[in-house]
């Protein structure tokens, strides 16, 4: 059952003629063009104003803030300390005027949808605006990836550790074929736009879900701007998961409009019986008496067209999926299974708690069935090799539903304060959030009878069978997000008495608005809390970006190593790098802050042994060693409390006295040094380039 549209919506009995002029006119067709259509599509009133000046306000200042940033301030906070005070005001400015556009007695969709477009352009656009580089290591990684791919035409022989990728090539064969389309000659040129792209088309997917649950323009965007002001997870950068979730989301809307399709027609149905039962009733023993009664069944009443369409509800309602919107879904489930472990894990988790109404099982079950048997399909063919691996670690999580549900709580006793306060920050956002949802599905009745809630436990169940190496926690408030957002705002902007109880309403009776503009008071609580939760989620999104963010310096570096002979092996701090995994078809690594258990501590204990140690260790593909030691690699360790300082500090040093270790290559942010006892293993000469001693 669906929420009650706002009454611009409300159409006239389908029965009476249909006036030459429309009952109430969509004020998205508005007749005026450019400044005046503008205008004119504005709230109004006060609310109006404010909704008006503050959106070209908050860009404004946002423009004019962004050349006043200083990336050398970034700290434990990330970009939070590198941001101008100017900047922040852009976010408090879209937070009030959207809570004004969602005060006026009707939302226009131009307005709502231009604030959460400004939104996402502020929190998502602001790094790819200021770094000169593409942000984040995983990023890096994926990007080698696809050109490794593309050199080998396909699967990558000899990847080692990276083999995963070759069992579920879906993101990088898509993304390798497009370079192929367009001619260019690297992801580089729009991967670092890729949270921007990929948070407006989850505009689609998000759209469509909310106005199959209600019609009521506040509450639809009001969700969405719930969505992206507590989307702190950062998924959203250039990987196979980013594209999934996409997918993931795009299969659940679809499913959702079709239930929420097939309710509104199995209603105006029961509705249209019950219409024409009422004057047979009525006739009384008059019909038995006429000829009618030879007539058979009673038929709908109206003209032929309405008989006609009668036919074609009955038809629809009882129908599951056509042939085409099927296929489409078919498509879409393949792109997901193909690219992502997880993801069609929650998929399935999803459709199958919405499985248990007994009325959706006819849409669902189909779509189930489909995500299911393609996932045990790829998963025993192509992905079997990983599967067979991990098996036996799979299992043994299903029994430990506790560890897995506070694996992602990290220990951050060796993180700066800077990083604590973010990862409680971090936290409360989600209670907050959770705990809103709870609230909303608690105060309104109808959010718990169209899909909501299994959307919002299905994560959770996921959660508590496998901790995805400690990241399943805050993957499960991802995919829980949709939803939860949803059930916030009808929490926020909806009316308890204005809950959909259409069995009660008599025949005709117009629904009543689910919504409405809401006292001063209420606003300013909304106001106040949106603003809550969107620090929360800077919080969250940017305390990082000083390990994420990479120098250009630091890029010319690992391009150095990453060109050194086929067969050389890479040791690295951490793999906090921008393109480590360049060439890793060629080329051995290792990652010293890898190691686990008593060879962690040894390295936080005593680096120059662990180093010393390390280098010793025979190359078996024959060729040089490297190390190299990067900017990015000392911001890592800190700001995750993975070795102290001390440690950090003692094994550059050890690596500047080591004898062994000639340097090749330095600037400001990198230092490459070549171990020369392995130089009669490959005595192919390093690239050139670069300050080198």
């Amino acid at each position: 059952m669906t929420d009650a549209p706002e009454r611009e919506d409300v159409r006239p009995d389908p029965r009476t003629p249909a006036p030459r002029t429309p009952v109430h006119a969509d004020p998205d067709r508005a007749r005026p063009h450019g400044l005046r259509a503008v205008l004119a599509a504005a709230p109004s009133g006060p609310s109006g104003w404010v909704a008006l000046g503050a959106l070209p306000t908050a860009l404004a200042l946002w423009l004019l803030a962004l050349p006043k940033a200083r990336l050398s301030r970034m700290g434990d906070l990330g970009l939070l300390q590198a941001l101008p005070p100017l900047w922040y005001a852009a976010p408090v400015l879209l937070t009030v005027g959207f809570v004004a556009a969602l005060r006026a007695p009707v939302v226009r969709h131009r307005w709502a949808g231009a604030y959460v477009l400004a939104l996402i352009l502020v929190i998502h656009a602001t790094p790819s605006l200021l770094y000169p580089t593409l942000r984040y290591a995983w990023a890096w990684k994926h990007v080698a990836i696809i050109d490794t791919m593309l050199r080998h035409g396909g699967a990558v022989p000899g990847a080692g550790k990276l083999d995963v990728y070759n069992q579920w090539p879906g993101f990088f064969e898509f993304h390798a074929l497009v370079l192929r389309a367009t001619g260019l000659d690297s992801v580089l040129g729009y991967a670092s736009w890729y949270p921007v792209i990929t948070n407006v088309l989850l505009l689609g997917p998000l759209l469509l879900l909310y106005r199959s649950f209600t019609t009521d323009r506040r509450l639809v965007w009001g969700g969405i701007w719930l969505y992206y002001a507590t989307a702190w997870v950062g998924q959203d950068y250039f990987s196979p998961q980013a594209l999934a979730y996409l997918l993931h989301l795009t299969v659940i809307a679809l499913v959702v409009h079709r239930l929420a399709a097939r309710r509104r027609l199995a209603r105006a149905e029961a509705e249209a019986e019950a219409g024409a039962a009422g004057p047979a009733r009525a006739a009384g023993p008059a019909r038995a008496a006429g000829p009618a009664r030879a007539a058979g069944p009673a038929s709908p009443a109206g003209p032929a067209g309405a008989r006609a369409l009668g036919t074609v509800l009955d038809a629809s309602s009882r129908a599951g999926w056509r042939a085409a919107p099927f296929a489409l879904l078919l498509v879409l489930i393949a792109a997901i299974v193909t690219s992502h472990q997880l993801t069609p894990v929650m998929l399935a988790a999803s459709l199958l708690l919405l499985a248990l109404g007994r009325r959706n099982r006819r849409i669902v079950l189909p779509v189930l069935a489909a995500v299911v048997g393609l996932t045990v399909l790829w998963d025993a063919t192509v992905a079997r090799p990983f599967v067979s691996a991990n098996l036996t670690g799979l299992i043994s999580a299903l029994g430990s539903p506790d560890h897995n549900a506070v694996a992602g709580l990290a220990r951050l006793g060796q993180a700066p304060f800077g990083q604590i306060l973010a990862s409680w920050a971090d936290r409360g956002l989600t209670a907050a959030v959770l705990l809103l949802a709870l609230a909303g599905a608690l105060r309104h009745r109808w959010v718990r009878r169209v899909g909501l809630l299994p959307l919002l436990a299905a994560p959770i169940l996921v959660l508590l069978a496998n901790a995805y190496d400690g990241e399943m926690l805050f993957r499960a408030y991802l995919f829980a997000l949709p939803a939860a957002a949803f059930l916030a705002a009808a929490l926020l902007w909806g009316h308890r008495a204005a809950t959909r109880a259409d069995d009660a309403l008599p025949p005709g009776t117009p629904p009543r608005p689910a919504t409405g503009p809401g006292g001063p008071l209420r606003t300013g609580v909304c106001a106040v809390l949106l603003l809550g939760l969107l620090t929360g989620t800077l919080f969250g999104y940017y305390s990082k970006e000083a390990m994420n963010y990479f120098t250009p310096q630091e890029v010319a570096a690992v391009r150095y190593v990453a060109e050194t002979p086929a067969g050389s092996r890479i040791i690295s701090l951490t793999a906090n790098e921008p393109g480590g995994e360049l060439n890793y078809d060629t080329h051995d690594r290792l990652v010293l802050g890898d190691a686990a258990g008593e060879d962690l501590r040894h390295l936080a204990a005593d680096p120059g042994d662990a180093l010393r140690g390390a280098l010793a260790a025979p190359n078996a593909a024959g060729g040089p060693t490297y190390l190299i030691l990067t900017r990015a690699q000392v911001l890592d360790c800190e700001l995750t409390g993975l070795l102290p300082a001390s440690a950090v500090q003692g094994l550059a040093a050890a690596a500047a006295a080591e004898p062994t270790l000639r340097r090749v290559y330095a600037n400001q942010d990198a230092v490459v040094y070549r171990y020369t006892d392995s130089d009669a293993g490959g005595g192919a000469a390093a690239p050139a380039g670069g300050s080198t001693p």
